[in-house]
């Protein structure tokens, strides 16, 4: 079972406890915290309120289960979970196995005046599936047990999933028959397969698979004004594609319980490697150069000199990270260093081809390879990174991201306008902000720009809110200035949807709010997102 209040499963032993060095580490970054009280479960549960939920058989109104459906992984999310405050509760969760089911909870969505919130696996960043404080009963519908692949055509290579099926299961079931999606959010561990077409997210091996726009090839969406069965195309110039319509809907217009993907058989090798550039400026160029001549590798991350000093200190492992940094500086990589982490998939000798052409812009731009045993590290804890909160939290320091995706000739200005809005943000606090960046996700116009910052903990939970709050328009806001989407994967939900006009103008924000209407006009579909 999931934590109830945190990231992960109850049984995993994965709360990335850290070392006194990394402590320590942080500690001189953004001074020494205290943590707050956590709520206990029990406690909590006592405060969800009666269930106005009507009865039916596939709705569960136990306090338990409202309260483990109530929240995401966003910092109010987490803020709330752990001082217990959760604010409004579901009044049931429905857990539908067919898409007839959820056919039939809209069906009552309308008879009875309900207000239905869509629920993959939980793992939002944005606020996609908070309830929001209503007169009308609230209904979480949970995707959990549309779980199995349904079908697969080997000849054309589509592979249709309950849209509740998580990523190690979309995995395991297409390996089964020699096939993979490849689709590796952060969240994979704990997301689903109609999330990830819900909120257009994307895989850390994007380079090869595609982000979920390219995999998803049709499906089925149960909306308030009828099914919509999308049809699966290789391509089509029949007017505008009703697939595009349903990606990053966010539950507004329906609910996915079908999905359609393109699948490919799983490939014959994978590798990862590490590498260091000199500095910055020589690294982005490099990384320019690899993804717009084509290379065929499967993943680039590009970290600045911060991200790649955070990330060897935390690393452990402190002889052997001395050695590579003794290693490096003789190279030409010492102060100002920064890391190269890439992979190729596919055939023996496609990535024979691609790694020596890699390495060939390695060694233009006075890089240095180091081989596979950091990329192996990589490979190991890739999923690791959310589980880093809980050892954070422990030493009262708070973390959180801020992505986007630009043009390349706006990256180093919104980068450098990220990263100083974000570390100056609390200064009437007088507080300290850790903050790195790496780029990921490339493409030949653009990359995306991923932000982390850490920061200590208020003395109450409210003073801790007020500071994020501050962090996060910063960040948002110097996104906007510079140009860049307000999220290159992690959606719009609530948290972002006060930047979407910016984005979208006025003429896009009138049609997407056209369409919401059209498909929901009594406003029910999860109210309160992706729309300000």
């Amino acid at each position: 079972m999931k934590l109830w209040n945190g990231w992960g499963d109850e049984k995993n032993d994965l709360d990335f406890e850290l070392s006194e060095s990394s402590q320590n580490f942080i500690e001189a970054r953004v001074g020494k915290s205290i943590p707050l009280d956590v709520a206990n479960l029990q406690d909590v549960i006592k405060q969800v309120p009666t269930s106005r939920a009507p009865n039916h058989k596939l709705i569960n109104t136990d306090a338990e289960v409202r309260l483990r459906h109530s929240r995401g992984q966003s910092i109010p999310d987490w803020l709330a979970m752990r001082s217990g405050n959760f604010g409004t509760f579901p009044d049931g969760v429905a857990f539908p196995e067919t898409s007839e089911h959820v056919k039939e909870i809209l069906a009552l969505a309308r008879e009875k005046d309900l207000v239905v919130i869509p629920y993959g696996g939980g793992t939002s960043v944005c606020g996609h599936i908070n309830p929001e404080p209503s007169t009308k009963p609230i209904i979480t519908v949970s995707m959990s047990r549309m779980n199995k692949l349904m079908s697969l055509n080997k000849e054309s290579q589509i592979a249709t999933f309950g849209a509740g099926t998580l990523g190690p299961d979309v995995e395991a079931q297409l390996a089964q028959e020699g096939y993979t999606l490849g689709h590796y959010p952060q969240s994979w561990e704990l997301s689903t397969i109609g999330g990830w077409v819900a909120s257009r997210s994307s895989g850390q091996q994007s380079l090869r698979y595609g982000r979920i726009e390219k995999m998803f090839a049709g499906g089925r969406i149960e909306t308030l004004q009828g099914t919509m069965d999308i049809p699966t195309f290789p391509a089509s110039s029949a007017g505008p594609d009703i697939r595009e319509l349903f990606m990053g809907s966010e539950g507004r217009m329906g609910i996915i319980s079908e999905v359609k993907v393109r699948v490919m058989p799983i490939s014959d090798q994978e590798n990862f490697y590490v590498a260091f550039f000199p500095s910055w400026e020589v690294g982005m160029q490099a990384t320019r150069e690899i993804v717009q001549n084509g290379i065929q590798l499967s993943m680039m991350r590009l970290s600045n000199a911060v991200e790649t000093q955070t990330h060897l200190k935390l690393a452990g492992h402190e002889k052997l990270v001395g050695l590579l940094e003794g290693y490096l500086k003789l190279r030409g990589a010492s102060t100002g260093k920064v890391m190269f982490t890439f992979g190729t998939t596919g055939s023996k000798a496609q990535n024979k081809s691609s790694l020596k052409l890699t390495r060939g812009f390695i060694s233009k731009h006075k890089g240095v390879f180091t081989g596979t045993g950091m990329g192996k590290r990589w490979e190991h804890s890739r999923f690791r990174s959310p589980y880093l909160r809980h050892g954070l939290w422990d030493i009262g320091i708070m973390v959180d991201t801020m992505e986007t995706c630009l043009d390349w000739s706006a990256v180093p200005n919104a980068l450098n306008d990220m990263e100083s809005s974000i570390r100056d943000s609390l200064g009437e606090f007088k507080e300290d902000v850790h903050v790195f960046t790496h780029l990921s996700h490339f493409y030949g116009q653009g990359c995306s720009v991923y932000t982390t910052f850490l920061f200590r903990n208020g003395k109450t939970y409210e003073d801790t809110m007020s500071r994020w709050e501050k962090l996060k328009a910063a960040g948002a806001e110097a996104i906007v200035r510079n140009g860049g989407t307000i999220s290159h994967q992690h959606g719009v939900g609530k948290d972002h949807a006060k930047y979407l006009p910016a984005e979208k103008g006025e003429l896009g924000m009138k049609a997407i709010g056209s369409l919401c209407d059209m498909f929901d006009p009594d406003g029910r579909m999860n109210p309160g997102k992706l729309l300000p």
